[in-house]
């Protein structure tokens, strides 16, 4: 059996732009990035709570005269510094998961309103979690280099040698703690989120990795 490790490839920035089936590949990123962005949207209209990163994002903007899209866009950015003394270098799919999430969730921002009943709350959240894991599967299978947060904790972990899964683990609860503290949103659907997102992303994963061409023969 194939497991997602082996479907996903351990390139550089340059080497991902010259694995092959560029089109597909950044047709994919750009509609996985926009559709994350639409997801965020959903689950902050739902109101039960947001995933660990927003809740930041969101505590942000009660300090900050900025947009919620603004703020992510400038996390991303500040995230994106802490990777140089972990020596990672940021892929095509790093830049634009930077400049595409937080416009696309400003936008559906605009244009989404946030229903009143709590069964129809209840949907948009559950909706927008799915797409969400959707959504990353699209951009991660791309293969054009991960998002900002994402590099954080694979450059921590190789740096570091301690496992994803604790690095991950730290990094949601100090950003949630922070949000929190900052009058971000936190709630049922932190706990959904954080409970389904790994499973939704391996489960759509398999389906949505572009496989690359084998490296030419000199």
């Amino acid at each position: 059996m194939v497991t997602t490790s082996t479907m996903l490839a351990d390139l550089g920035p340059r080497a991902q732009l010259h694995a092959g089936r560029l089109p597909r590949r950044l047709s994919q990123l750009l509609a996985g990035l926009g559709l994350y962005g639409v997801s965020m949207a959903m689950i902050i209209r739902g109101g039960l709570g947001l995933d660990p990163w927003d809740v930041l994002h969101y505590g942000l903007t009660n300090h900050l005269p900025l947009s919620f899209g603004a703020v992510v866009t400038i996390v991303s950015f500040v995230v994106l510094l802490a990777w140089i003394p972990l020596r990672q270098a940021p892929g095509l799919g790093t830049i634009a998961n930077v400049l595409i999430i937080g416009v696309t969730s400003d936008a559906t921002l605009t244009v989404l309103a946030g229903p009143s009943e709590l069964w129809l709350r209840a949907v948009l959240l559950v909706l927008g979690i799915v797409l969400n894991g959707l959504a990353s599967a699209m951009y991660i299978g791309a293969q054009l280099g991960p998002g900002p947060r994402d590099g954080l904790m694979t450059g921590i972990s190789l740096r570091s040698g301690l496992s994803i899964r604790l690095v991950r683990t730290v990094q949601e609860v100090t950003v949630v703690g922070i949000g929190f503290a900052l009058g971000g949103p936190v709630g049922i659907g932190t706990v959904l989120y954080a409970l389904s997102i790994g499973f939704l992303v391996q489960r759509f994963l398999p389906l949505l990795v572009v496989h690359l061409d084998p490296p030419r023969q000199r």
